[in-house]
């Protein structure tokens, strides 16, 4: 039975340990992230910061976090690349993993066509029989996959969903609307807005802190709770800035290093937050505190099957 591609996924960090990937933190943090009710993780995405780590350091990120998953909750492997054909090559050394799919970035720094972009994600969904979500991020790519070639590579079924981080809200409800993708925000501050425009979930960085917050607010919206769920997204989002007012992870390993959950060490050309952006996250970090935790109750579950669709209107009048 195919994973549902719904609700708060979770791109883990990689935590260091001078100069080597600490495994066991890493798996103490899919541990607590699992715990606050994520639906899904993701391992080596850019959070992961994948382009620093070797195919061997990545197999052993991913055989950590799948130990501790142990089909408590599902598992993405972010594979990246502008050489389709070593990318399709990573596939395969990942398939024998109980994965529920890859995350398939757009090849950075080539800036291919739109026909470039459908053959390369095609060669690499020959490669393997598992669902794949797309990744759209032209900010760090160089290039949009644009509605129209979402549309067509969803025609065939593998293409199962989108995690869209262009920055439009308009292309995320264009999505929802023209595509039978499930749309998953990528922009972690259009998420409110994503999910009233029908989005069915993230992948979101930021849900590292206080991953039960990111899992309320989608039961909220799912629930159609519109004014609780903008007033806990506006609890949410000064965290939300702080985290991308540098490039991520930078940010995000500072926070998780103010909570004692790793060490606040990343690997060049990834330096660490500057003391300005640590001063604003632990001011975040302390406003977030008086927030109760959110268990979710066992008839919540289900909505994570489902994604209303909504309108563009919809979600405008929602920010």
């Amino acid at each position: 039975m195919q994973t549902s591609l719904h609700g708060i996924w979770v791109p883990l960090v990689t935590p260091m340990a001078h100069g080597e990937i600490d495994l066991a933190c890493l798996q103490r943090l899919a541990e607590r992230v699992v715990d606050d009710g994520a639906h899904g993780l993701v391992v080596c995405g850019t959070t992961g910061e994948a382009p620093q780590l070797d195919l061997a350091e990545q197999s052993a990120a991913l055989a950590a976090v799948l130990e501790v998953a142990q089909r408590r909750c599902p598992v993405l492997m972010g594979i990246g690349g502008s050489d389709t054909f070593a990318a399709a090559s990573r596939v395969l050394e990942f398939d024998d993993e109980d994965l529920a799919g890859y995350l398939v970035s757009t090849p950075a720094y080539v800036r291919p066509s739109q026909q470039g972009l459908l053959r390369h994600f095609e060669t690499i969904a020959d490669a393997t029989a598992r669902p794949i979500v797309l990744y759209n991020v032209p900010a760090r790519t160089g290039v949009q996959l644009e509605l129209a070639s979402a549309r067509a590579l969803a025609q065939r079924p593998q293409f199962a969903a989108i995690k869209e981080a262009g920055g439009s809200l308009q292309q995320m409800t264009d999505l929802v609307r023209e595509t039978p993708l499930s749309v998953l925000c990528g922009d972690d501050a259009l998420l409110f807005a994503a999910l009233c425009g029908g989005g069915h979930g993230a992948i979101s960085a930021s849900a590292h802190v206080r991953t039960d917050l990111y899992v309320q607010l989608f039961d909220l919206v799912r629930a159609q709770r519109l004014v609780e769920a903008c007033a806990l997204f506006e609890r949410l989002l000064p965290m939300v800035r702080a985290l991308f007012s540098e490039p991520n992870p930078a940010p995000l390993k500072a926070a998780l290093a103010m909570q004692g959950l790793l060490r606040d060490e990343l690997r060049l050309p990834m330096v660490p937050a500057t003391p300005a952006c640590r001063e604003h996250l632990a001011a975040a970090l302390a406003a977030l505190d008086g927030v109760p935790r959110y268990r979710r109750a066992p008839a919540a579950a289900g909505h994570a099957q489902t994604g209303a669709r909504h309108s563009l209107a919809h979600a405008m009048a929602a920010i």
